[in-house]
């Protein structure tokens, strides 16, 4: 006799499957684009613990066959923990999470992996709301695309930065410097069209605002004693 019988207990978890499909980026960009706005996030989202972007992790999504993985470049899920426990997450796994993915990123190098076309088939079928490419390379074409599923099928939507409505954040590009690497970049936006900073110009803006105060305060004590006034009294 069989108690409390769950197929989902048979399936292989996370630390029981590989963290990625072994397949090594070829172009750095690969994973530094998404680094950048997984960085980014952890900043403008860091009072949320309801969120989790993977970069160049597995997705395990199918269920009938445990081993299938895909490897997007970069995923953002909402309605998971952002931290599971101090181990971190190895990899995505769906019947796990029970949560699909939002959105997935592509980072198109010269080594074509299907992006156009096997993949966008395949996260259409996952049910994955935004799939985002970027591909640096193109000089005529737009180089951001973001698609919205409808109807299982995936829409391009119009304008930049595009508006994701259902994460409440805007993506595009812009020339900025991250990593010492002046470039144009992935960025999220707010709903207005304002970039949100990168974590490096944080601390610039930081640390001139800091000038900024030190100055003033050195003027107003040359102010004070001008008039006979010491300052430390």
């Amino acid at each position: 006799m069989l108690l409390n019988y769950n197929p989902r207990h048979c399936l292989p978890s996370a630390e029981e499957l590989p963290d990625s499909d072994d397949t090594p980026v070829d172009n750095q960009l690969q994973h530094l684009i998404p680094g950048l706005l997984e960085a980014i996030l952890a900043i403008i989202w860091s009072d949320r613990m309801d969120w989790y972007f993977g970069v160049d992790m597995g997705i395990y999504y199918n269920p009938q066959q445990p081993t299938d993985v895909i490897v997007p470049d970069g995923f953002l899920s909402i309605g998971v923990p952002r931290i599971i426990d101090s181990d971190l997450r190895l990899s995505y796994v769906l019947w796990d999470e029970q949560v699909i993915p939002k959105m997935v990123l592509e980072v198109v190098s010269q080594t074509r992996r299907g992006e156009y076309t096997q993949k966008k088939e395949d996260y259409a079928t996952m049910g994955i709301l935004y799939y985002v490419i970027y591909n640096p390379l193109r000089k005529r074409k737009p180089r951001l695309e973001v698609y919205q599923l409808n109807n299982q099928q995936y829409e391009l939507l119009e304008g930049e930065p595009v508006w994701l409505s259902e994460i409440g954040l805007g993506m595009g590009r812009e020339i900025g410097v991250y990593q010492g690497v002046e470039r144009e970049w992935l960025y999220w936006y707010d709903q207005e069209g304002k970039r949100y900073f990168t974590p490096e110009e944080r601390a610039l803006h930081a640390e001139k605002r800091a000038l900024q105060a030190e100055e003033k305060a050195k003027k107003l004590e040359e102010k004070l004693r001008s008039l006979g006034v010491d300052p430390l009294l």
